[in-house]
């Protein structure tokens, strides 16, 4: 379990650091309609959900890439377990602030690193491999979003989404010349 410091990039976070900033995210976005956006999202991300729905019909849309669409949903799926393994060996509780209860529940006790985090970030850069540029921006928008809701509905500290996210782009990144080389129906 990860103890009261986390190394990150060679710098020490001290846990206290990482409730002040969940803390001050919390306190400073809540609003209703930030926290039904979050809450939304939320829901949403679970199990990579709306990501890998997603690639999966834009693959049954798409005649011509729906090789490199199915490579690249299996790409943010992979991402999503890795994350899931990861978080079951370190197995760091998922934060509890005094005075703010987490706004949605959640599949998991554990919150090292973030899935949802993982599996958006890994769509941000598989999927925009196979879509146009301007989609491709606005679903890195979208997966900012994802990233940033867990921290609104209060169920991960920032170095936990911080790490899904590099996790998901590593994973991706690591197989795009796999997502590429799929060519034809």
């Amino acid at each position: 379990m990860i103890g009261d410091r986390l190394t990150h990039s060679g710098a020490v976070v001290s846990r206290t650091r990482d409730e002040a900033l969940l803390r001050a995210v919390r306190v400073r976005l809540a609003g209703p309609v930030l926290t039904a956006a979050a809450r939304t999202l939320s829901l949403a991300g679970e199990h990579g959900a709306v990501w890998i729905a997603g690639g999966l019909v834009a693959a049954h849309m798409s005649g011509t890439r729906r090789r490199q669409w199915l490579r690249a949903t299996t790409v943010v799926a992979g991402a999503h377990l890795a994350s899931m393994a990861v978080k079951r060996v370190v197995r760091r509780p998922r934060p509890e602030l005094e005075g703010l209860e987490p706004l949605v529940r959640t599949a998991g006790r554990h919150s090292f690193p973030s899935s949802h985090a993982s599996s958006a970030v890994a769509a941000a850069v598989a999927y925009g491999r196979v879509l146009p540029w301007p989609a491709a921006t606005a679903l890195g928008a979208g997966a900012g979003a994802m990233c940033a809701s867990r921290l609104v509905v209060g169920v991960h500290y920032p170095t936990d989404v911080a790490a899904g996210a590099l996790l998901g782009a590593l994973s991706a990144g690591a197989c795009l010349d796999w997502v590429r080389g799929a060519v034809g129906p």
